[in-house]
């Protein structure tokens, strides 16, 4: 047993090792080029168009509504006993997986509960960028409302994800928050700019043009929706992101270590999106 679990880490750390070797090598940056911008631009406008459908529709809200009667009640059961429920959703074009050249079209999309809140409490922390590096330390390390308008903010955001390797990215983000009623609410987050960061916090710190980053994001698209119910709010979330594609004859190895990495990060901001609401919660009932 002790050998094969010997041998198991030692295939897993060379599957990682050649994954940021040859992804993560500044001497071969990621080729991003027009056709790989339009695919992922498609891709965007056709679920941009579905979540548009499911909300004029208005009557299932969250993804597990439409699942079959015996699923959708457990579903609800895990929500309620303070699961992260996630799907992984695959867009098809005339019956084929859609194509997007040079690059990874990562989409998640994952729901929680959050017992007790209300859904203004939850928009609360939404909206308080200012103090997301609290609220999703340690993936945010800097944030900044640049501009609030009503319900549309235009936001600074600085990312850093860490796994074998530590990639910072500065990102600024357009956002808009549409109420759907006293108990519904949803918003639309598009990446307006997204640059890899160079030497963070030394003295020569520079961002890396488009043409010599190594591609760990190139876009970042994302859909919530709330609902307060059932004594709490069901907050989902679906992101689509876009990263370089891997490289020709590594996908059987490290195809699934990849593609890892959205679903965890989805599910990391969800979860803490839960702790920094029911931490407010606390705070005002004790007031």
């Amino acid at each position: 047993m002790r050998s094969a679990l010997a041998t198991a880490a030692r295939a897993l750390c060379c599957a990682q090792f050649m994954l940021f070797a040859t992804i993560g090598s500044a001497h071969e940056p990621a080729s991003f080029d027009r056709k790989t911008a339009e695919a992922f631009a498609e891709y965007v406008r056709a679920t941009e168009a579905r979540n548009e459908s499911e909300l004029t529709r208005g009557d299932g809200l969250l993804w597990i509504d439409d699942l079959p009667e015996v699923q959708r009640k457990r579903d609800y059961a895990e929500l309620a006993r303070g699961e992260v429920l996630m799907e992984q959703r695959n867009a098809f074009e005339r019956g084929r997986e859609f194509a997007c050249p040079g690059g990874m079209i990562h989409h998640w999309e994952g729901v929680i509960f959050v017992a007790g809140a209300r859904l203004e409490d939850v928009l609360r922390v939404l909206q308080d960028y200012d103090h997301h590096p609290e609220y999703y330390a340690p993936d945010v390390v800097k944030s900044k409302i640049e501009s609030h308008q009503g319900d549309h903010f235009k936001v600074y955001l600085q990312f850093r994800r860490q796994k074998v390797i530590t990639a910072v990215l500065n990102t600024e983000h357009a956002i808009t928050y549409f109420r759907d009623g006293e108990t519904r609410a949803h918003s639309r987050s598009s990446a307006t700019r997204i640059a890899e960061v160079e030497n963070p916090g030394k003295k020569n710190e520079r961002e890396k043009s488009r043409d010599e980053d190594n591609g760990f994001l190139w876009g970042m698209e994302t859909w919530w929706r709330m609902e307060e119910k059932d004594g709490g709010v069901y907050v989902q979330s679906e992101g689509v992101s876009l990263t370089r594609d891997i490289p020709a004859g590594l996908g059987w190895m490290i195809g699934p270590f990849v593609t890892s990495i959205p679903r965890e990060t989805l599910t990391f901001t969800l979860e803490a999106t839960r702790k920094a609401v029911l931490a407010q919660v606390r705070g005002k009932d004790s007031n």
